[in-house]
């Protein structure tokens, strides 16, 4: 380590960390290492560290190949449990047939698919737009244990308005995204701190089925709807305006979202906590979505309504 950044080493920063309920991950390039081997593993074991990111930087494609699988060997023989971050799927263009996910799933925890995110709100844009045109390819091989990674929560730096912050929020726990933050935490606000604990929206992203959620309606007038199936028969919808004037009234019903037929629903509103008690799939309903902004609904069914047959 650098002497003059960390003069007590990475070890005592690891435990400086921890001591604060914190997690330690660290950066590394399959560029860097020789063909001897993998020594950094243990190293990372004995400093206490809690992740890996393992960039492709200057690598080849066979390089890759061999690498990747390599250090994934080399982790997991450290008896330390450190999640594995592997930027292969990016350098082979992030689809099949040249990047296979179910080596994937085997090797690494999580894995970037696409460019690297931006402290701009265009660049928070483009990645969903990658991951919301491709996810009939992406979704099905996310799961518990080997996650897509949109990349980084750019939330409290310094391009996202507030709107765009808690877009990005709840656009990736929609997602099932790892949510890593990629801020200064000695200068966050505290409007950025909120959204980043709000223990509603965490909870919804590590929900235990794991299932990765997908764009279920996209208006032409620029309103966007995604679903995320979670346990219990719970589900996150997130309504999203891509609108750059003024809030838009967005009406609907649950029916018109596919949701089953003659349930009756609890709704509460992620961010606000305001509850709609008794909504049918049926019922027609509104919702005010802000320029760039969300609202996001946590639904879980109340009962499930019995029709009554008519007589014979």
């Amino acid at each position: 380590p650098d002497p003059e950044r960390f003069p007590r080493g990475i070890k005592a920063l690891a435990d400086y960390i921890h001591a604060r309920g914190l997690k330690l991950g660290i950066y590394g390039d399959l560029g860097t290492f020789t063909c001897g081997g993998y020594p950094g593993a243990g190293t990372f074991a004995e400093w206490g560290v809690d992740m890996l990111k393992l960039d492709g930087c200057y690598s080849t494609e066979e390089e890759q190949a061999k690498g990747y699988p390599k250090m994934a060997r080399a982790l997991n023989a450290t008896g330390r449990p450190i999640v594995y971050s592997c930027s292969w799927p990016a350098y082979q263009g992030g689809l099949p047939p040249k990047v296979n996910y179910t080596l994937l799933a085997e090797v690494c925890n999580l894995w970037r698919n696409y460019d690297d995110i931006q402290d701009s709100w265009d660049s928070v844009l483009s990645i969903l737009d990658w991951f919301s045109e491709n996810q009939d390819v992406l979704q099905p091989v996310a799961g518990p244990g080997h996650w897509n990674d949109p990349d980084m929560l750019i939330i409290g730096n310094f391009g996202l308005s507030y709107e765009q912050s808690r877009s990005q929020m709840a656009l990736w726990t929609v997602m099932a995204a790892p949510l890593l933050m990629s801020t200064d935490l000695r200068t966050i606000s505290p409007s950025a701190k909120e959204i980043l604990q709000n223990r509603l929206m965490i909870q919804i992203n590590q929900d235990p089925l794991g299932i990765q959620g997908h764009r279920i309606v996209k208006e032409k007038f620029h309103i966007e709807v995604f679903l995320r199936p979670l346990s219990q028969a719970a589900s996150a919808l997130v309504f999203f305006s891509r609108r750059t004037d003024i809030p838009y009234l967005y009406t609907t019903s649950l029916a018109k979202l596919h949701f089953p037929e003659d349930a009756v629903y609890e709704v509460q509103d992620v961010y606000s906590g305001k509850i709609i008690s008794g909504l049918k799939t049926g019922d027609s309903f509104s919702v005010v979505v802000n320029p760039s902004g969300v609202v996001m609904w946590y639904l879980y069914p109340m009962a499930q309504l019995v029709r009554e047959q008519a007589p014979g």
